[in-house]
Order: C-alpha cells, then structure tokens, then sequence
C-alpha cells in the first residue's frame, strides 16, 4: 500500500510527481522535520525530560492547556498512525496471499479468502501481535526493532543491488476494474537515459486503489506520512536511559539517513523503471528483486515495526496524560504500571482505541487527518521551543546549540503551509477540535505547577516597553491620573479601593500600606507573608491595582517612603488618596460584600480586626496633615476621601432611573472666600477628577453639576458664561448652578473686623509678619459651618460630592485647627471627596 513505510511509497511518490518534483518534495518535507528536530533536540536537552515525549516537552514549556490538548491529539495521531501501519501491511499480505478476486478457491500461495471482515479478522490478529509485544515491555521492543532494523537494512541493500543485476524484463501488472481485472505491461530498463528523461517531469494519474486523481499534494501527503516516525524516538524518552544524549544523535542521525536513501531510491528507480511500473505496480520493488521472498518479508517487517512503535508511543502519551491528572478521573486507570513500571493499563487502553479504528476499513480518509495532526504536534513543539528563546530566562540553556528562533519560526510556518495544501478542511477542523480542548482544558483544568510560559513572554515585554516610557516626553494632553492609595486596614476602606478603581482612568493604581514596626527588633520580615493576603484582596475586589507594602517607624516616614519609591520609570503615582482624619468609628467593610459574602470562606483573608472606637489611632491629627504637605512639597496632588464607606455605589447607579444621579462639584476654595478664583490649577484638576469619575463605566449615568458662587454685586452671567466657555474648551459636559452666598461672605467680612485688639487682630498682624501663603486662621467657626449649610442645601442629595482642599498652613502648630476646619467643612455631607490639584492636567490643544 502506498501507505507502507519508505521504499515503497517512494515509487508511488516518484511514478506521479517525477523525478524532479519528488526531490523538492523530499526537500520541503525534511527541512519542516529537520526545523522540528532541532526544536526537539534542543528542549530535550535541556533539563529532564520525562515519559511522553513532545507532550512532555510542550506541557512542560506553554503550560496545561496547550499540552493537554496537544497530548489528547498526539495520543489520536499515535493511534491513527498505527491502525494506518496494521491495514497497510493487511493489504500487502492480501496482496501477496490473497484469493484474487472473481476467482472461488486458492491457487498456490494465493490462500486467504478476501473480504470486510476477514480484513478485518487479519488485522485483529497482527494488532494482537503488537499488543503482546509492547505488554511484554520497552527493552523487547527496542530488541525487536533492532532485528527489524537489521531487516530492513538488508532488504535496502538487496534493492540496491537489484537495480544494478536484475536484466531488462517485462512485469505484467493486474489491475482491478469494475468488469473483472485488465492487465498492463510495466517495463523495467535497466539503466537508460531515454526512461531517465520520461521520468524527469511530473504526470499524474489515477490511484488505481482508490480511484482518485492525484496531485502534489495528495502525493505529498502520502509521502509525508511516511517520515512522521521521526517523533518515534522522543516518544520513549521515558523508558530512555539518557534521553538527553540519546535524542538528539538518534534523531538526527535518522533524519540524515532516511533523507539520503530516499534521494537515492527516487534516483535509481527514475533511471530504471518506466512510468506505468511506477505507477500502477506498488509491489514492483518485489518483481525486479533479485530475491522476491525477501523484499516481501522486509516490507511486512518495517511496516509492523511502524505499527507497533505508534502504538507504543501512544501508550506513553496516554500514561504521561493520565500522571498529570489534566483530566481527572477519565483517565485515571492508564496510570497503573506493571512492576518494571511499564504502563501497563495505557498501552490496553491504546490497544482498544486502534481496535475501534480498524473498524473504519478504507484509510485513506484517515491518512490526511494524521498527517496533520502529526503537523499540529510539530508546530507546537516549535512554538513551545520559540516561546522559551524568546522569554530568554536563565535557566533556558539546552546543551544542544545548534538552534535559533528562526528555526523555530520556520518550522511553525512550514507546519501550517503544509497542513493547509495537504487537506484545509481537515487542517480546518482539526484546528478547530484543538481550539475547544484549549478553552475545556482552560476552564476545568486545576492549575499547574509546571510554571507558565506566559509570565515570562509577558515579564519580556513588559520590561522592554517600560524602558521605553520615558517621563521626558510626558505632554498634558496624555494625563491620566497615577493613584497612590494608602490603606491602614482594607477591611475598613472596601467601597473606597473600589471608589478609587473608578477614579484611576486606566492609570497607575497602587495599595499603599504602612507597617509600623522596627525590621531590627524581627527575627524576619512580617510584610512577606502579608503580601498573599492582599493580592487575593485585590483579585477578590476585582481592582487593577498593585499592592506596596513598607515597614516604618511612623505612618509619616512611611507614606513618604512610599511616595518617593513606588512605581518604575514612568509608571509612578502622580496623587495620594488618604482616609479622612475623623472620629468615626470604623466599620468591616470587607464582611458584608459581596464578594466575600457570596464565597464559602469563614473568614476573608489574613487581615487583623478593625481597631476598636475607643482604641488609640496610629497618628495624630498634627502628622495626618503632615502627610498632606509632604505630597504637595513633592508635587503630588491629594485626595481627602470622606465617609465613602457609606457610598453604596450599586444602589446609586440603579436607582438611577428617575432622575440619574448627580456628582457636585465646588471648585471654589470655600475656606478662603476672598480669593474665589475659577481657573487655577487645583479648579482644573478638581473639574478633572469628577470628569474622570463621569467616565467609568459605572458612573456614565451620572451628571455633573459645577455650583459657581456669586456675590450681589458682581456681574453674574460674565461669570457664567467664562466658566460654560472653560467648560466647552475643555469637553466637559456639566450643568451649571449659580448659588447665591453674600450672606455666608458676610460672616466672613464680620469677624476680619472684629473688635480691635481682639485676638483675631493680633493673629493678622502676625499673619503679616511671618506672611503665611493661607490665612487659614481667618475664618471663623461660624463661618465654616455656614459654608457646610450651603453645600448640604443643594438637593437632590448627589451621589458623592467633590471640593476644594486648600494647602495646610505653613506654621506647624496650625495643623491642628486646619483639620478641624476641614472636619466642619465636610460634616454630615455624605460620601465627600477634598481635592488640591498642583499639576496641570487638562489640555484644551487637540
């Protein structure tokens, strides 16, 4: 059959294609084997390699998912390929010792009876054969193969002889046809060049087996199955006494050996037989011998060694599937082994798949089907080569050198180019199966330890385009708001890390967190093993954030710590997000959402208990506005974030239908009601904010409203119409509100002109003396609280509110009275965000 190993689909390949073209087939097919070799040869050196041969190779490199599902392919390919191998040498048997058809009984050696099921039967029993054998155990294979080997290498030599002694003759060829059989005269020549020059060019004609019209590929398929035993040898890397000496000088030398004998033969049989001995006498090789008996052993010999080394190879796959349990309790019984640890159960597990598909008869269909997915198999092993040089980790260093990612490349490209010209629709389907093992594999598999190939491609990249960021080239119009957010106990500040996820605008976000330790006083560092808890913190949330973690002697040192060094190259945080220094007692945010309520852990995470109400706080209010100026002395802009615990941002955004919800927006410092100016910085970055808010998917219901406050005797509308211009230029859309606040700036004025000599006279003088940048000091109780009224009237109630956080004082011992103002300022709003902006940030330029 034309599916019999080398010799003789070499005739078939040659009687078709001609001299030529054979030979560039031959090319093209070793150099994808030989791309694919070097891939082999080069992970099989490096590092151990287990039972399973390429499954090994490629599950260990590009991770369960693609090994597994390349495994359940290369197990069928295996599989195929051997039922291929058994009907094969069925035919030949037949062949030779058939009944022809049409006659009733035996003539001479010509005794078995010809038909479906005794095919079959035959078949059945030659499977039996290999079964026996691989049960018995590798080391009596590789006995056998080595006599089969020797075989073989006789036969080849007789052949050669044979084109050289055997005279001239006449071959009468019978050939089967729909009224009985016709006969056809093939000539073999003996050397000349007239049959040399016939057989240069390429003729196709019909497969007379099958009746079909071939063509390159067709041949080429028919040849390319012929050398996809190459794989043979890694398949048994398990049973290997050093698979990564004995790999790559078995296969190579393989390669070599085959690639030169099948020149050679296409050659001599060019130069010999005519075209019609070529094509239509697949058993010609036995008719010109100058010892027929012997060429019919050696084929039937070669073909059950073929047989028998896929069937081996697919037990192994199948045993080194099952020990990495990708599937579970469905193959659970192919990891028994027998004592000498052959996997016993796998190879009657194979032999009952290759039972079921000799049922199948006609294998032609199945012929294509292998070869590609034997190709798929290459493919990937070259991919899973490529993907370890080009994440170019350390510990990739195979002692096999002679490879490069263009070898790789080319092989994966010579795989795919060939799968698609032998059959599409096949290499299509087959394509398609190995998409849905991946994603099955991908959702039901447990997760590995095999380490992913992934991380390091991703780790590769990701270094090169940092390094590529580079700050200098930073422009406004690219802005995007980098978030440090710090986070004593995440299980008080839950909805704020969420609330801050809607804030970041694909930038930068990191969890900060301060531990207040002494690391000389540790026997080891306690922030290590915290560092799980919060990266399951930060997928349970569902945030994209980082998590930094440092260890300092106050929360102060720690924030600035933080500040200064997290982030790399021009990924840094632009703006710190603190909690609001208030005396509310903290809640366990993390207790009833929804995220931890729903799993069935008791407890959620590794993190401490809230700290009691009436416990001591780890900073003192004088620090906590420290911390403040020290980001704004390192030009990061701050966020004072107040009661967005209380923020229930599902409930918000669903009730969203009457009327949608609302975020308010005060750019007007209200602490500083003499200097109401719009279109400063901090205003800009405030009107940012809210916009950037506007925009998350969540908030995209919500509508801005900006409150601009006028006083009497100013000219309203010029103000209105500068702020809806701003707007405009600046694409933001917002809705504006005037609010009338003479009455609340009166209070102000009142209490500047005090009594003379009182004490808010003398603060002034000294005000004056020490020239302060904020005269926080000027404003009144009264005033603050007025202030607070004006904001709390706006109704409806907004979702969250955004206003303007002045610098602190420059005088230290202010601090304490700048926070209680700001206390007052935000009193009883609801979830209330405080804003001081020192960047620019909005760019009005396209």
């Amino acid at each position: 059959s034309a599916n019999g190993p080398l010799p003789s689909s070499a005739g078939f390949v040659v009687g078709h294609a001609g001299l030529y073209q054979a030979l560039a087939m031959f090319a093209v097919a070793y150099f994808i084997i030989g791309m694919t070799v070097l891939s082999v040869c080069a992970i099989a050196t490096n590092g151990a390699l287990d039972a399973g041969g390429a499954y090994y190779m490629i599950s260990r490199a590009l991770g369960p998912e693609f090994g597994g599902s390349i495994g359940i392919m290369f197990f069928l390919a295996n599989v195929c390929g051997s039922a291929l191998y058994v009907l094969g040498l069925v035919e030949a048997v037949v062949d030779s010792f058939g009944i022809p058809p049409g006659q009733e009984s035996g003539t001479g050696v010509h005794v078995l009876p010809q038909s479906y099921w005794y095919e079959l039967l035959y078949g059945t029993v030659l499977l039996a054969l290999c079964l026996l054998v691989c049960l018995v155990g590798a080391s009596i294979y590789a006995k056998a193969t080595f006599l089969i080997f020797l075989i073989v290498a006789a036969v080849l030599g007789t052949i050669l002889v044979s084109f050289f002694a055997t005279r001239p003759l006449k071959v009468p060829i019978r050939l089967p046809n729909f009224n009985g059989t016709e006969t056809d005269n093939g000539f073999f020549t003996g050397f000349s060049l007239n049959t040399l020059r016939d057989n240069l060019a390429g003729e196709y004609g019909v497969d007379y087996t099958t009746g079909q019209m071939m063509s390159f590929s067709s041949v080429f398929a028919v040849m390319f199955n012929g050398c996809t035993g190459i794989m043979a040898g890694s398949n048994m890397s398990g049973d290997l006494k050093r698979p990564s000496y004995s790999i790559p000088r078995g296969t190579i030398s393989a390669v070599l050996f085959t690639y030169l004998v099948y020149n050679l033969l296409a050659f001599l049989m060019c130069a010999t037989c005519n075209r019609v001995l070529l094509q239509k006498d697949y058993g010609f090789l036995r008719d010109i011998s100058i010892f027929p008996p012997l060429v019919t052993v050696g084929i039937y010999a070669a073909t059950l060694s073929a047989a028998m080394s896929n069937l081996i190879g697919a037990s192994r796959i199948l045993y080194a599937l099952a020990r990495d349990d990708l599937f579970g309790r469905a193959l659970a019984l192919a990891k028994k082994t027998s004592a000498s640890g052959n996997p016993v159960m796998a190879v009657i597990l194979s032999w009952l798949v290759v039972q079921v598909v000799l049922f199948s008869g006609k294998l032609n269909t199945i012929a294509s089907v292998v070869t590609i997915f034997f190709l798929l198999v290459y493919a990937t092993v070259n991919l899973a080569c490529l993907a370890l040089e080009w994440a170019s980790a350390p510990n990739f260093r195979p002692t096999f050198r002679y490879f490069t990612w263009h070898t790789c490349l080319l092989g994966i490209a010579g795989c795919c180019v060939m799968m698609f010209l032998i059959s599409p629709v096949s290499a299509s389907a087959s394509l398609g199966f190995l998409l849905l093992l991946l994603l099955a594999l991908h959702y039901l598999s447990p997760s590995s330890t095999w380490g992913y190939i992934s991380q390091a491609l991703i780790f590769h990249q990701v270094r090169k385009y940092l390094l590529m960021l580079d700050v200098r080239k930073d422009h406004v119009k690219f802005w995007r708001p980098q978030m440090l957010l710090m986070v004593q106990n995440p299980r008080g500040s839950a909805r704020l890390i969420d609330f801050v996820n809607d804030l970041k605008k694909s930038g930068l976000y990191v969890l900060g967190h301060v531990e207040l330790q002494d690391l000389d006083m540790l026997p080891s560092d306690p922030l290590q093993p915290q560092q799980d808890s919060w990266l399951s913190l930060v997928d349970k949330l569902n945030v994209k954030a980082f998590v930094s973690l440092t260890l300092a002697p106050s929360v102060r040192h720690g924030v600035r710590q933080l500040l200064f060094t997290s982030g790399l190259g021009g990924m840094r945080p632009n703006t710190l997000v603190l909690g609001f220094y208030d005396d509310e007692a903290p809640q366990d945010g993390l207790a009833r959402h929804p995220a931890f309520t729903s799993a069935r852990e008791e407890v959620p995470l590794g993190f401490p208990p809230l700290r009691a109400p009436t416990a001591p706080k780890l900073l003192s209010a004088r620090e906590y506005v420290g911390i403040v100026a020290d980001a704004l002395k390192m030009l990061r802009n701050v966020l004072l974030a107040r009661q967005l615990e209380s923020l229930d941002k599902a409930w918000e955004l669903r009730r969203a239908a009457s009327p949608p919800p609302t975020i308010h927006v005060w750019p007007v410092n209200l602490l500083r009601p003499d200097s109401a100016r719009y279109a400063d910085t901090c205003s800009l970055f405030l009107l940012q904010m809210a916009c950037v808010l506007n925009m998350a998917r969540a908030w995209r219901r919500a509508r801005l409203r900006l409150f601009l406050c006028v006083e009497a005797g100013t000219m309203p509308h010029a103000q209105e119409e500068k702020l809806r211009q701003l707007l405009k230029d600046l694409r933001i859309q917002a809705q504006i509100q005037l609010v009338p606040w003479d009455a609340i700036t009166r209070l102000h004025w009142q209490t500047c002109q005090g009594p003379p000599g009182g004490p808010a006279e003398e603060e002034e003088e000294e005000e004056g003396v020490v020239n302060f940048p904020t005269n926080t000091t000027q404003v009144s109780d009264e005033y603050v609280c007025a202030a607070n009224k004006l904001v709390l009237e706006q109704s409806p109630a907004p979702a969250v509110r955004f206003l303007y956080l002045p610098r602190p004082p420059a005088d230290t011992s202010l601090y304490p009275l700048y926070l209680h103002q700001l206390e007052l300022l935000t009193r009883g709003l609801g979830p209330t965000v405080l804003v001081h902006g020192v960047s620019a940030v909005t760019s009005t330029q396209l």
